[in-house]
């Protein structure tokens, strides 16, 4: 598990190192941004209600609600742009995007090669079941399948904890996977995962991991930008004072997640 955390972030570094160079002859991307009016901000685009496509082909949800109305803030629009999650640092420091609004949860390790805005929402990990199935505590998932989105923090702990799993590339996948038996239990963010479940109807069981704490999801972008980082953060804390922040997380999550 050492090996394959010091290989992941080793990737993500030497992505950071070939940028070093613009980045440290650049000024803060805040008036470049702003010149430009744009500011492309990246998400899996599967991880519902947070963010997913609807029938429309739109990429929908609380994340890109909040990074739009952050962009709209700063004089700028939203370009949402879809990744798979286990690259989507890598592609932040290649330049592909200015911006991470997809549900990032926010750590020690992420935060050696990148910056946060936020957190703008706060959660916990937790271990969701099909009823009956016996699983009821972190000891009763030795031996059993576990499922995973595949980059996430909580794969990294699943690893840590020696369980046997498989990776999925977003929450839809992990749902299917447990409702046709393929697992025997998925983990993840609780609200996403109870929201996801109950709107579509599939029965579960879950229970809360007592080994960590709350975790905030924060907004990543690229360091060595102190303006751009103050003026997202002043806009997100205007959103959360004049009552916006609350009505968007009403209209996606149901209730007040911060």
């Amino acid at each position: 598990m050492i090996l394959r955390r010091t290989i992941l972030k080793s990737a993500i570094v030497a992505v950071g190192l070939a940028v070093t160079g613009l980045n440290a002859a650049a000024a803060d991307e805040l008036e470049t941004l702003k010149e430009a009016g744009v500011i492309r901000i990246a998400m899996s685009g599967a991880y519902p209600p947070f963010n997913f496509v609807n029938d429309q082909n739109e990429v929908v949800g609380f994340d890109p609600a909040v990074g739009a109305e952050i962009a709209r803030r700063m004089g700028m629009e939203a370009e949402i742009v879809t990744t798979a999650w286990d690259g989507i640092i890598g592609g932040l420091l290649a330049n592909k995007y200015d911006a991470i609004v997809g549900s990032m949860t926010i750590t020690d390790e992420r935060d050696e090669v990148v910056d946060f805005v936020g957190p703008y929402y706060s959660d916990k990990r937790a271990i969701f079941t099909k009823p009956g199935s016996g699983i009821s505590s972190l000891e009763d998932l030795e031996g059993k399948r576990v499922g995973l989105t595949l980059g996430e923090t909580h794969e990294d702990w699943a690893r840590e904890r020696g369980y046997d799993i498989n990776t999925y590339k977003g929450l839809p996948e992990l749902l299917l996977e447990l409702e046709n038996g393929r697992v025997d239990a998925i983990v993840n963010d609780s609200i996403a995962a109870i929201l996801a479940m109950s709107a579509k109807g599939q029965e579960f069981e879950m229970f809360a991991d007592p080994t960590t704490e709350p975790f905030g999801a924060g907004i990543a972008i690229r360091e060595g930008n102190p303006e751009l980082a103050a003026e997202m953060q002043a806009a997100l804390d205007a959103m959360m004072e004049d009552g916006t922040y609350l009505q968007l997380a009403e209209e996606w999550i149901g209730a007040d997640i911060r």
